[in-house]
């Protein structure tokens, strides 16, 4: 049985903080690559210590997250479906609880709420539900009767129009019950890499929308409209400015790889489906690099950053699929190549890239950027707290700028064109390796993280191997798939319903129905473990009466 957790310093002070809270609702701050999925996970064990035989939920935006927490959950005994359909009808007894997108909860609130009455309710990156209106109410009406919701986010709230549900307003703003950001983790060390934001500089010329034809560099001020059109000009394909940012980024990349960190990998975030395409074929003609792409168009994509993730391939160029929450944490090199421009996408991207990994010593990560005027203050921003608490270990933070600047809003492109765009030599940093050579090296040494032991309550419904939090494997060398079991056995009496149909000359939904009755089961997808593996004897005999 999973008896103890390794934990961090600030999970440790966030889950003391959750015990001691009063209400239903908990919201979690933490930079990306903290470890919010451990954290919450923990506080899930904890609850069904205390309460047996309730279920846990957890909600994630995407179907790749939901694939990873089902993964991260059965590292600490828990079996969460990810694969839950509302038309499957009651969980089956030995799972813990369900795995599910938020647009899942929009359309299946009614069974869900039975699922998560009195039990605990895990909202991951709970900021969508702010900005989906289907969203949001479906969160409200799916999860109010649950004794315990813990939202979780990634990156920090500012004002918005929309409220979040179950989130606590102070002048019309959410406030967190406890916060752990980039700056805290760069200054505990061993927690995040502190990252860096090598930038070009370009002239650009273009054909407008409404026919003017332009030049621009990126020094030049221009309206929001003008400045989205440079910068989609400067990451055209047909131009010489994203090959030269490219060929930087992959000598950065190169330079990690040849030092301590062979498996570091690239991310390229491009604008759309066709321009992914196009900067994997520059990356192949110009510097004979092969490169992997998640499109969201493509319905293996999620099964190619599982493998890009496991795998030593260098490069991986991805339209809003490798977004936040995804685990890649050789990621060590990225290029900004979309004209998405938001504050909130933009740490997002940063957010793949500051996941620390033990044994590698200094770890620093690069994000090649547009020197463009919107994502220069971001990365300044961000930069402040890096350089804050690489040269000064006390406690103190400086607010990060709540300004934020929004996206450009989508124009008429029918009639835009990119005519050129040429980088200009020495614009921005030097020499990508020789970043931050002048910065001092505390924080960045792999240092043990102040972890600390906790004791878990034993679970009711099955034993495990202990589970440490630093990687993935049980004390027995091997975590128990529970999924992997659980299809193995539906397989197996697929097979036996399919021999007893050409046995028998009945239908496969006679078959069916007679499997259940002698299993005592409505349906196979309520069906436990046990009670597979009891259908498939009653199976095997029936065949053998044959």
């Amino acid at each position: 049985m999973t008896r103890t957790i390794r934990l961090r310093a600030w999970q440790k002070r966030a889950l003391d903080q959750l015990s001691a809270s009063s209400g239903p609702d908990f919201l979690t701050v933490a930079t990306p690559g903290a470890g919010k999925t451990t954290f919450a996970l923990t506080a899930a064990r904890q609850f069904l210590g205390r309460r047996p035989h309730a279920r846990i939920v957890v909600v994630c935006p995407t179907q790749h997250l939901k694939h990873q927490w089902a993964d991260a959950a059965a590292r600490f005994d828990l079996y969460l479906e990810s694969e839950w359909a509302a038309a499957d009808g009651r969980l089956p007894a030995d799972v813990h609880g369900v795995i599910c997108t938020y647009q899942q909860v929009a359309t299946s609130h009614a069974a869900l709420r039975a699922v998560a009455d009195d039990g605990f309710v895990v909202l991951d990156e709970v900021h969508h539900t702010g900005e989906d209106r289907a969203w949001g109410s479906g969160v409200k009406a799916a999860f109010e009767p649950a004794a315990r919701r813990l939202s979780l986010s990634g990156t920090p709230f500012r004002s918005d129009t929309q409220a979040i549900p179950f989130v606590r307003y102070e002048l019309d703003e959410a406030r967190a019950d406890f916060e752990y950001g980039y700056g805290d983790a760069l200054a505990d060390g061993g927690v995040v890499r502190p990252v860096y934001f090598p930038r070009l500089g370009g002239e650009m010329e273009w054909v407008a929308p409404d026919g003017a034809q332009l030049s621009a560099s990126f020094d030049d001020p221009l309206d929001r409209a003008r400045s989205g059109q440079r910068l989609r000009t400067a990451l055209s394909i047909e131009g010489e400015w994203l090959p030269t940012v490219l060929r930087q980024a992959h000598e950065q990349l190169m330079a990690l790889r040849t030092g301590s960190d062979p498996a570091a990998g690239g991310l390229v975030i491009a604008m759309d489906q066709d321009h992914a395409r196009g900067i994997v074929r520059l990356l192949r003609d110009r510097l004979g690099v092969a490169a992997m792409v998640a499109t969201s168009d493509d319905p293996d994509a999620s099964a190619r950053i599982s493998r890009f993730a496991a795998s030593t391939e260098p490069w991986i160029v991805a339209v809003r699929m490798v977004s936040e929450g995804v685990d890649i944490p050789r990621l060590r090199v990225g290029v900004f190549a979309t004209t998405t421009s938001t504050e909130l996408f933009f740490r997002q991207a940063v957010g793949r890239l500051v996941r620390w990994q033990r044994g590698h010593g200094r770890q620093r990560s690069y994000l090649f950027i547009p020197d463009d005027a919107r994502l220069r203050s971001h990365a300044h921003q961000i930069g402040d707290q890096r350089r804050h608490n690489l040269r000064k270990r006390d406690r103190e933070r400086a607010e990060p700028d709540p300004a934020a600047l929004d996206e450009v809003p989508q124009e008429q492109l029918s009639l835009f064109a990119a005519i050129s765009a040429t980088p200009i030599a020495g614009s921005g940093p030097p020499v990508p390796h020789h970043l931050g050579d002048d910065e001092p090296d505390a924080g960045e040494a792999d240092v043990d993280d102040e972890a600390l032991t906790l004791e878990l309550a034993p679970l009711p419904r099955w034993a495990g191997a202990a589970v440490d939090a630093a990687g993935p494997d049980t004390a027995d060398g091997g975590t128990v798939d529970r999924r992997g079991e659980r299809r193995r056995l539906r397989d197996l009496n697929a097979d036996r319903v399919a021999h007893l149909v050409a046995a028998t000359g009945m239908s496969h939904a006679k078959v069916n129905a007679e499997l259940n009755r002698l299993a005592g089961i409505r349906r196979i997808t309520e069906a436990s473990a046990a009670e597979l593996e009891r259908r498939l004897r009653h199976a095997d005999q029936w065949l053998t009466r044959r």
